[in-house]
């Protein structure tokens, strides 16, 4: 807990800063009778996800975003299983922009037949003119329940005993037109665990980048370690690395990761891959947007 709050104090001194000086700004602007202008800061990155997490971009409004995600078998699995294409599971997932501030989705995974639903919303949104902000901030809360078939010899579980919940401050920044970086403190609550030694409550902090190679093409990476509760000795922090590829209405994210799942809270707390034993999955998201309705314009 205490690294979360430290990487809340340096945000919070680095925005400062910036947001003093803007308001400086602001008032000469108005001592001098000009108009304020204030543009909000778009494309930190291709699309709503960076690899695993949830990016600063929100699916805009009226607009559906449909995504298939697939992930293969682990590579150290060699030439028999074609280091891991012989296996793989997959997430359909369907987000939508209720507002150009608040987002939802829903999404089923084959990995433990989880099914799941977020919101996002946009407290703060990154701008710069007369009166600029520094940071997009957003909220975002996740729940999931997983639907395996218990064992015949054991009693079937309770509903309640299924169930996920994920909480998630994101805050970012666009740099300039090729850097973007996120940083966010993750809440994980999970009603029942296997043992009395693992937490129900996990505290993380994820980590997350972007660099543009072209118009077309950039490199994202994403890092999420564990800063407070205890998991099983197999799980460990996740990391992916991958690239997004821009295609007129579709967007094809390629990436290595050590986590198997793709539903928020699995990522977070039941990843087992070991990238010095190459226990990492290659896998790909494709997003394909399509417009619903017309957002009213003001």
């Amino acid at each position: 807990m205490k690294y979360t709050i430290l990487l809340f104090c340096f945000i919070f001194f680095c925005a400062s800063p910036l947001y003093a000086q803007s308001t400086n700004e602001d008032d000469l602007l108005s001592a001098l009778g000009e108009e304020s202008v204030t543009e909000f800061v778009n494309a930190s990155y291709k699309t709503n996800r960076v690899i695993n997490l949830h990016s600063l971009e929100n699916t805009a409004a009226g607009v559906m975003d449909f995504k298939v995600s697939h992930r293969f078998g682990f590579v150290d699995q060699g030439i028999y299983d074609l280091f891991g294409l012989d296996n793989a599971s997959m997430r359909l997932g369907f987000d939508f922009g209720l507002t150009d501030r608040l987002s939802m989705g829903v999404g089923r995974a084959s990995y433990q037949k989880t099914y799941d639903g977020f919101l996002k919303y946009k407290l703060f949104r990154q701008k710069k003119g007369s009166k600029p902000f520094p940071l997009t901030i957003a909220y975002i809360g996740t729940a999931a329940i997983q639907t395996l078939k218990a064992s015949p010899d054991k009693p079937k579980p309770l509903t309640t005993s299924r169930l996920y919940y994920t909480h998630q401050l994101l805050m970012g920044r666009k740099f300039s037109n090729s850097v973007s970086f996120q940083v966010a403190p993750i809440l994980v609550h999970r009603n029942m665990v296997p043992l009395r030694a693992i937490d129900n409550d996990i505290v993380l902090v994820s980590l997350a980048g972007r660099v543009k190679l072209t118009n077309w093409v950039s490199v994202n990476a994403e890092f999420i370690p564990v800063v407070h509760g205890r998991l099983a000795d197999e799980y460990t922090n996740s990391l992916s690395i991958g690239f997004d590829i821009e295609t007129g209405g579709h967007v094809f994210q390629l990436h290595f990761t050590n986590s198997t799942s793709m539903s928020d809270h699995s990522v977070y707390t039941e990843t087992v891959g070991d990238w010095a034993k190459g226990q990492v999955h290659f896998g790909f998201n494709i997003s394909r947007v399509f417009t619903l309705w017309q957002p009213k314009t003001k």
